[in-house]
């Protein structure tokens, strides 16, 4: 894990860039003005906009000299907000108000607001990578997406689909596990063709194609657990599952590995110390420093909890060590 040690006894500058439909803002300024005015902080605050969701005022606010950009919202906002801060010297920091959070849950960040107040304001920073997706549509057109946490297709593409606005308002993170079990039926239902690094392509057929930088979905789904976020590397899994019987082993890993982490961390043993996970028949790991994949038909794709369309073929890379972000101070 790259730290970074940011105490100083000049005053920083903050920008809070946040979505005016999740956040009242007169009430989480009242909040935060106080530990930021404790610790030295001067804040200032700008709003998201429908057609520009953070990464535009993020790159203004870095240009600008801040020290910090906070993203206040749901994921879609965090991963536009670090979008505008990749290669910056400004530090990222995550007020999470959404109902998935992953970013800040795989980094170990307070889902609490005070909590995560307080890491921003007196926290460390860590450098993480930085996925990037290169993306062919049905149509022919290229596009390239940016992501921290992970992309692909499959279960979690179908998961976000599937997923109910209304349930998810009412019972927030316990809406994606029904969307889990309506992702899951079918098998091996695609054909992918894909190749890492400059290895020579191959065929199979899959249910799910998933890169990750990050390892956990929400609901603390540990769905590649060798990926960290800082190790320069992207961890695929390819999940190959025959038929609704053959996700048994893979429910079953799952949990397993959600149980692992668990106890880790009330050992205190770090997951690079745990030794790496093993292929079975029905999920296969991959490492390396790119991914590409063709399927043989449309599928939605995902990046970092929100679908961006249908795609035909993709290439995921990293960019090593673009993202300084705000974690709690060991």
């Amino acid at each position: 894990m790259r730290l970074m040690d940011t105490s100083s006894s000049s005053r920083c500058q903050a920008v809070i860039v946040y979505n005016p439909v999740k956040v009242e803002q007169e009430e989480l300024q009242a909040m935060i003005a106080p530990v930021a005015e404790e610790h030295g902080w001067e804040v200032s605050w700008v709003e998201t906009e429908e057609d520009s969701p953070g990464a535009q005022q993020a790159s203004e606010a870095a240009e600008g000299g801040a020290e910090m950009v906070i993203a206040c919202g749901g994921d879609g906002t965090v991963r536009s907000v670090a979008e505008g801060l990749k290669g910056t010297d400004a530090a990222l920091g995550i007020f999470p108000q959404g109902t998935g959070n992953l970013l800040a849950r795989n980094l170990g960040l307070p889902l609490d607001l005070d909590e995560a107040v307080k890491v921003a304001f007196t926290g460390t920073e860590r450098v993480i990578d930085f996925g990037r997706a290169d993306i062919t549509r049905p149509d022919g057109n290229e596009e390239s997406l940016m992501f921290t946490v992970m992309a692909g297709v499959g279960i979690d593409a179908q998961m976000i689909v599937n997923t109910d606005d209304d349930l998810k308002k009412k019972a927030g993170v316990f809406a994606y596990a029904v969307a889990v079990a309506k992702s899951l039926g079918g098998g091996q239902r695609l054909k992918v063709e894909h190749a890492l690094d400059d290895k020579a392509p191959k065929k199979s057929r899959a249910h799910s194609v998933i890169a990750g930088n990050c390892g956990e979905l929400v609901g603390a789904v540990e769905l590649i657990p060798d990926a960290e976020p800082d190790d320069g590397l992207l961890d695929i899994v390819v999940l190959r599952p025959k038929g609704v019987i053959g996700w048994l082993p893979i429910v079953g890993r799952i949990v397993g590995q959600m149980i692992l982490k668990t106890y880790r961390q009330m050992r205190g043993i770090s997951n690079r110390e745990g030794g790496k996970v093993r292929d079975m028949r029905s999920m296969r790991y991959l490492t390396g420093k790119k991914f590409w994949a063709k399927l043989n038909r449309p599928e939605e794709f995902e990046v970092d909890g929100d679908t961006v369309g249908e795609v035909t073929e993709f290439t995921i890379s990293l960019e090593n060590a673009s993202l300084k972000v705000r974690v709690p101070a060991e």
